[in-house]
């Protein structure tokens, strides 16, 4: 496990996958079709975890394709709010659309419709991949939505081989979109071939379960990737907490409840948290806490990067709130 700390620590992240337009309804507890306001910002798994590594004092750079077009230029501007470099942030022309969410701020009938037409995330190739400077790089991330179709897909394997020749680890978080796949069967397939590839992997129980075929298998699934030695895998199970299995153990670590105002955003902040956290000396267990304290920071506030939370904020959440529950 001590080269992927040591890339982690190095704390300068590539990530590849999409970043979108968020619209989400206003005031909180508003339904998307009553609404009269939303407010725009950005979103997208891969966007989100590097704002939210910004915001935590971290370096990333999100390797992606946008939309010629303002969408995909208020994306663009975005990032750089936040501070994501977006050099290699390239925009296509054509038909191709940056993706859109619309959401709302509430636990109850939760909706979020997304649209994905011609989705511009998928049109990063293997010429963008290696016109990156991976030198300046210490570990990549990728979201497994990039290898939902081509040429995305086939362009992020050939990132993960440049990668592995620079001795940079790969970090994998599954995030299982199921309407951006042909089929169950060609994801399951590809996502793990794409955890095969991989040095840390993030991931729920219902996506393990997919990917082994069944949900009561994911568990099984999780400990079979975990098996190669220095690979790293995080199940996580939602309330129940997180089981991280490194260097034969499980680690199992709780949740810090917190009043939800919405479900998404959660994992894209837990994986900000965790890698900032490792990245600033945490031993394992501490940083999932931290990333957990991360997710429960965002489902408590509307929209997701701006709901990631700054350094100062996560070290006054932890400091106030009376604890992670019982793992």
């Amino acid at each position: 496990m001590s080269a992927l700390l040591d890339g982690i620590r190095g704390n300068r992240f590539a990530i590849f996958g999409r970043a979108g337009m968020d619209m989400f309804a206003t005031p909180v507890g508003q339904r998307s079709e009553d609404a009269e306001l939303f407010q725009a910002d950005l979103g997208g798994s891969s966007a989100n975890i590097c704002a939210g590594i910004c915001k935590l004092d971290g370096y990333s750079a999100l390797v992606t394709s946008v939309s010629d077009d303002a969408i995909g230029r208020f994306c663009v501007n975005r990032l750089r709010h936040y501070g994501v470099d977006t050099r290699y942030v390239r925009a296509v022309g054509g038909e191709y659309r940056t993706s859109l969410a619309v959401y709302e701020s509430c636990i109850e009938n939760f909706q979020n419709v997304i649209y994905r037409n011609n989705a511009a995330d998928f049109q990063v190739t293997t010429e963008d991949v290696g016109a990156v400077d991976y030198g300046a790089f210490t570990a990549v991330v990728s979201a497994g939505t990039v290898f939902a179709a081509e040429p995305s897909r086939s362009a992020t394997f050939r990132a993960f081989e440049i990668a592995r020749a620079a001795r940079l680890p790969v970090i994998f978080d599954i995030d299982y979109r199921p309407y951006s796949w042909a089929s169950a069967d060609e994801a399951a397939e590809v996502l793990s071939r794409a955890g095969e590839a991989s040095d840390l992997i993030v991931g729920n129980d219902e996506e393990f379960g997919f990917m082994a075929g069944s949900h009561d298998k994911g568990l099984d699934k999780a400990r079979e990737l975990a098996a190669k030695p220095g690979r790293v895998v995080i199940f996580k199970m939602g309330e129940k907490g997180a089981i991280t299995f490194v260097d034969g153990q499980e680690l199992r670590t709780g949740i810090y409840p917190v009043d939800a105002v919405k479900p998404n955003g959660a994992g894209d902040s837990f994986m900000a948290g965790l890698l900032v956290s490792l990245a600033n000396g945490h031993d394992m267990k501490t940083a999932v806490l931290r990333g957990s304290a991360c997710a429960s920071i965002v489902v408590s506030q509307p929209g997701c990067a701006p709901a990631m939370p700054t350094t100062r904020q996560l070290e006054d959440f932890l400091a106030n709130h009376p604890g992670p529950t019982e793992a």
